[in-house]
């Protein structure tokens, strides 16, 4: 029986080690598309005045900060690939919002680390202009990162109001 949970177990991680690899092949492929059909600054409109597809890449991270300073960013991804594993297997008890929300996070990392390896860069190509502002042009693997760690949030917001309600009902309080 011991055996058998043991296998369940790791049957269970297996499951967001591949939601993490279906976020890097989603990611890379559709940096591949990008690298091999369009011209650098090139756009497709998909939504007029909300949504394009823009050629463009960063050798920075978020909004182009850190400009060419890639050695910081091989070993900030290394330290948070490694910590995001290490939480995704000392997680068993946890929720699978919480593993969901690293499996992720871990395909976001990853992905762009890849770019920043083979290409010294990154390749973003989504072009959004929600209520007419210029956001900054992101990825597959950006939008991994970030709604993992929105994800993350939202369980972190539920654990506190579920920790709450246990000290509120063991302590007799009760709030109307």
């Amino acid at each position: 029986m011991q055996r058998r949970n043991l296998y369940l177990v790791e049957g269970a991680f297996v499951f967001y080690y591949i939601i993490a690899l279906l976020a890097v092949l989603f990611d890379q492929w559709t940096k591949w598309l990008i690298v091999k059909n369009m011209e650098l600054g090139e756009r497709i409109t998909v939504i007029d005045n909300f949504l394009y597809i823009t050629s463009h890449r960063n050798r920075g991270a978020a909004w182009g900060i850190l400009q060419g300073q890639m050695w910081f960013f091989y070993v900030i991804t290394v330290v948070v690939i490694i910590a995001i594993i290490y939480y995704l297997k000392k997680s068993e008890k946890e929720s699978p919002l919480f593993k969901f929300s690293l499996a992720l996070m871990l395909g976001g990392a990853i992905g762009n680390f890849i770019d920043r390896v083979v290409r010294q860069e990154v390749v973003d190509f989504i072009h959004t202009y929600p209520f007419g502002y210029n956001f900054p042009i992101f990825n597959i693997a950006d939008s991994s990162l970030v709604i993992g760690v929105a994800i993350l949030i939202i369980y972190m917001l539920l654990e506190e109001k579920k920790e709450k309600e246990k000290v509120n009902g063991e302590s007799g309080t009760h709030r109307s």
